[in-house]
């Protein structure tokens, strides 16, 4: 008798097991289904090159690394020439060395403007891509701040891939080329996420 009542107790705990088990694979296979992963991805905005138009001798510097200046703030003067910031902005790099020449178009200095701060995931073409449109609902967490969530809205998928040279390879199997999707989030919202942070992007279909 108490062999028996064990072992239908073994059998119940057993069928519960397999039965959450079940439960548990479900609600992955729902939620999973619902969204795509993009491992690939991290906070950046376009960089922002500013040259002098005609050249000469790198005569002052008006800003440092990290500096946040605004539209048309003074950054350096080359020869007679006045570099100014193009929109608000934020400094990423900045020539120090008084007196070097810099030809038309060389780069002094380098900045972003922290409103095109993007979440830029790089999805394989057969990894989901066609599912992915402008305005759907994401979220993302960077390495910095572990597993804290943060929200966005897909903003621009790339109408090309980012492919550069054609390479051939005996194979049978083909390249699947990867393409960039943006994700729009609210700065002022996030004010740590800077430019260049890694990150991990769901976006939800």
């Amino acid at each position: 008798m108490e062999k028996n009542k064990r072992n239908k107790i073994i059998a119940g705990v057993a069928v519960a097991v397999i039965v959450l088990g079940s439960i548990a694979g479900f609600i992955y296979w729902t939620i999973s289904s619902g969204s795509i992963y993009v491992e690939n991805s991290m906070v950046s905005a376009p960089v922002i090159n500013l040259a002098p138009a005609f050249g000469g001798t790198l005569q002052e510097v008006f800003v440092n690394v990290g500096d946040k200046v605004q539209t048309s703030a003074p950054i350096a003067r080359v020869g007679n020439e006045l570099l100014k910031a193009q929109s608000a902005g934020q400094i990423l790099s900045i020539s120090t060395d008084i007196g070097a020449s810099y030809g038309p178009g060389k780069t002094v200095a380098t900045m972003i403007n922290p409103e095109d701060l993007r979440v830029v995931g790089q999805v394989q073409e057969d990894k989901g891509l066609k599912f992915i449109k402008v305005g759907q609902a994401a979220t993302f967490t960077v390495d910095a701040f572990g597993s804290k969530k943060y929200l966005g809205i897909v903003d621009q998928v790339s109408p090309t891939s980012n492919v550069g040279d054609i390479v051939f390879n005996i194979s049978n199997s083909r390249q699947e080329n990867d393409f960039d999707v943006k994700v729009r989030f609210d700065i002022t919202q996030y004010p740590e996420l800077k430019n260049g942070m890694s990150a991990k992007l769901w976006i939800y279909k």
